[in-house]
């Protein structure tokens, strides 16, 4: 019972710290990658269609996107949802490929989407120690049903601490990683 509440707290902190990966590759630096807009959802034949299963995405260049759709048709969806996002980049097009010239951010720019890596990073660890709370329930709750005994109980809850710290520092490991990213000229 114990290794079962172990096994799914693992599992659902490791669905965190995907999810804030996912999340921070979506986070704009100075250079140009793919995973900027793999995620742009583009309207295309009236439903909302990640625009990586719409288009060819390459870096040619440092500060250069090039986005060469399947359908020359989508062209004009494509721009029209690069305009709507957040991203704050203009498309250029030649009718085939889309261009998406990276500018170097500005110095507030980097504050704040450092801000914003923290942010993100702060939730991921909540969601972490959520996780934590409700294993730890579950094994005071096995305890009270007279499933596990107490030194059973207190032994997985070590297991879980260790397993929530591990979880933590490599949330904090990725934060730092990414802000110096996003702080590099």
């Amino acid at each position: 019972m114990v290794e079962d509440a172990l096994s799914e707290a693992e599992a659902r902190m490791k669905g965190a710290v995907h999810a804030l990966e996912e999340h921070l590759s979506t986070i704009r630096t100075g250079r140009a990658s793919p995973t900027l807009v793999e995620k742009l959802a583009v309207e295309y034949y009236g439903a909302p269609t990640p625009l990586i299963q719409l288009a060819t995405i390459s870096a040619p260049e440092p500060r250069l996107l090039t986005i060469r759709p399947f359908d020359p048709g989508s062209v004009k969806d494509i721009e029209r949802a690069l305009l709507a996002s957040d991203l704050g980049l203009t498309p250029n097009s030649d009718g085939k490929i889309i261009r998406l010239a990276i500018p170097p951010l500005t110095e507030e720019r980097r504050h704040e989407l450092v801000r914003l890596v923290r942010q993100r990073a702060e939730e991921a660890r909540v969601a972490v120690r959520n996780v934590r709370r409700d294993a730890h329930n579950d094994l005071r709750e096995f305890e009270r049903e007279k499933g596990i005994s107490e030194d059973d109980r207190e032994r997985g809850e070590a297991a879980l601490q260790k397993l929530t710290d591990d979880y933590v520092n490599q949330i904090h490991e990725i934060g730092q990683r990414k802000e110096a990213e996003v702080l590099e000229v």
